[in-house]
């Protein structure tokens, strides 16, 4: 076994160096450096006072905050495993987490009792909880658990390169959630790469601003942020809110955000983005979707050359590509230009792309997108037989399909379970909608096969259109010509909004749902 640097000595390490610097904003509220550590050793200290072991599991179900922030480093810290949730999930799919990972303690929000009630319920492991911002019959209060610790040394478990600290449980929009397993070896790695290709240059005079929960993506952000002494800024409020976001930006000199290019599109789009300075803005990093064309020209002309786009999933940390700056060409027409590319592989990471056999294939072949690489997390919590499906011959296979070009960057041309097929013909879902997003009365589009008793499938597709607003017949005149015909959708629907996870993610399965709610399609009538 090969021993690694316990995660949590980030936080520590950056403590030593600035202990009166600012490392945390919410709110009017702000915290050093040395606060946050010492906050982190006295829940690494209290963990281990209530009998929690290294290796145990820690459930965390928290909006973002002070102790959201903080206690992930206490639970590295006491080699504990990272169990966070999205705060948004129902009791009964937190049970079902607590139960899939055997979960010691759980640290929750007070207003999530309910949460706790039926993680306990669910769990013959969970002894532990602690609430979070009041007081709940049966928990302890985490504030009180600190002060009763304050003082705490600090002290890391010592740890393996395997050793998990992290259960990234994936969304589970084919069946329920899944954990990946990230490990401290890893974890080290990913904020090395986050932070050269991500954030190049990143410094304790930067500050980071959060508009996503910490329990995903966001939380790989922030650990760069916390290794490299920048500060962290964290929303406030229930909602996304474009103008608190632009304030912020001005207010506290933002230079780096992680987001999704829904939340880039609300931010550019808002009156706001003109009466706030965001030059201080040097890294606006969006990944989780594509982000189509015409959205990325907006954000030029509002931002400058200030996006880089990632793509990755959970279970490789994120660290499949990265689009910088200077590889955006927005001009179609440009001789440059690589319109529909998500980036050239991270640092450390190979990119293969795979036929169905298992077959490398040969540049501008399109397959599933097969990745390699130290971010790669070691495997799914307790199940064999969904590593053996996304494990093959070493490779992690991600379910996405694409290409390589000649100078290694990577198009995306679907998700294999996005796609359909029209009268035996494959149709890709994401071709389609990038052509119907040039339309001027388009702002957002999602196409999705429906079954179809003539030709086994066609696409339907829903739009939001812009204030200019447009038609059936516009939009049907428009792809004709632009699109074989096979891949036309065959009906259109107006919808006033989209529906989205928790993430900004817009699932093809809501969207078939919700087709079916609203009654634009009836179950077992033709479309």
């Amino acid at each position: 076994m090969i021993s690694a640097m316990n995660v949590g000595r980030f936080l520590s390490d950056t403590a030593r160096l600035y202990p009166d610097r600012i490392g945390l904003i919410h709110g009017e509220d702000a915290w050093t450096w040395a606060e946050l550590d010492a906050n982190a050793n006295a829940f690494r200290a209290a963990l281990q006072d209530m009998g929690v072991k290294a290796g145990d599991r820690v459930m965390v179900q928290s909006r973002n905050n002070r102790a959201m922030f903080e206690s992930l480093w206490g639970i590295f810290k006491a080699g504990c495993i990272w169990v966070p949730s999205n705060f948004l999930q129902t009791p009964p799919e937190i049970a079902y987490v607590a139960q899939n990972c055997g979960a010691s303690a759980f640290l929750f929000e007070a207003v999530f009792a309910d949460h706790a009630t039926a993680a306990k319920a669910a769990s013959g492991d969970l002894e532990h909880l602690i609430a979070i911002g009041g007081d709940v019959e049966g928990a302890a209060n985490y504030d009180d658990v600190i002060a009763a610790h304050e003082g705490a040394e600090r002290i890391d478990a010592k740890v393996e390169y395997e050793d998990p600290c992290w259960l990234f449980y994936t969304s589970g929009t084919t069946g329920r959630p899944k954990g990946a397993v990230l490990t401290h070896g890893q974890i080290s790695f990913v904020v090395n790469n986050f932070t050269a290709d991500l954030m190049p240059g990143l410094t304790r005079d930067d500050a980071s601003l959060v508009v996503a929960p910490l329990s995903h993506g966001a939380g790989c952000h922030a650990f760069p942020q916390v290794a490299r002494g920048a500060k962290t800024v964290l929303l406030s409020g229930e909602s996304f809110d474009a103008e608190t976001v632009w304030r912020l930006v001005e207010e506290h000199k933002i230079s780096n955000m992680f987001t999704v290019p829904t939340i880039v599109k609300m931010m550019v789009e808002h009156p706001a983005v003109d009466q706030y300075d965001h030059s201080s803005l040097r890294h606006v990093i969006h990944a989780g979707a594509p982000m189509y064309l015409e959205d990325q020209k907006s954000a030029f002309e509002k931002l400058g050359p200030v996006l880089f786009q990632y793509y990755g999933l959970g279970e490789v940390t994120g660290c499949i590509t990265v689009q910088p700056p200077e590889h955006y060409v927005v001009d179609v027409d440009d001789g440059e230009a690589r319109p529909g590319t998500c980036g050239i592989p991270r640092l450390g990471m190979q990119i293969g792309i795979r036929d169905p056999e298992g077959n490398m294939l040969e540049t501008g072949e399109q397959g599933e997108i097969c990745v390699i690489g130290p971010g790669v997390m070691s495997g799914y919590w307790q199940n064999d037989k969904a590593n053996a499906e996304v494990f093959r011959d070493g490779w992690f296979h991600t379910g996405d399909l694409g290409r390589l070009d000649e100078a290694g960057f990577l198009y995306i041309t679907g998700r294999a379970k996005d796609m359909y097929i029209s009268g035996g013909a494959n149709v890709y879902p994401r071709e389609i909608e990038e052509v119907l997003l040039t339309h001027p009365g388009v702002s957002e589009v999602a196409v999705v096969g429906i079954e179809d008793e003539k030709w086994g499938e066609v696409g339907v597709a829903v739009v939001v259109p812009t204030a200019e607003g447009t038609s059936v017949e516009a939009l049907a005149g428009f792809v004709n010509g632009e699109l074989s015909r096979y891949k036309h959708p065959k009906r259109y629907f107006f919808w006033d909004e989209m529906p989205k996870s928790a993430y900004g993610k817009v699932p093809k399965h809501l969207i078939r749902k919700t087709l079916f709610e609203r009654g634009d399609l009836v179950e077992g009538e033709a479309v």
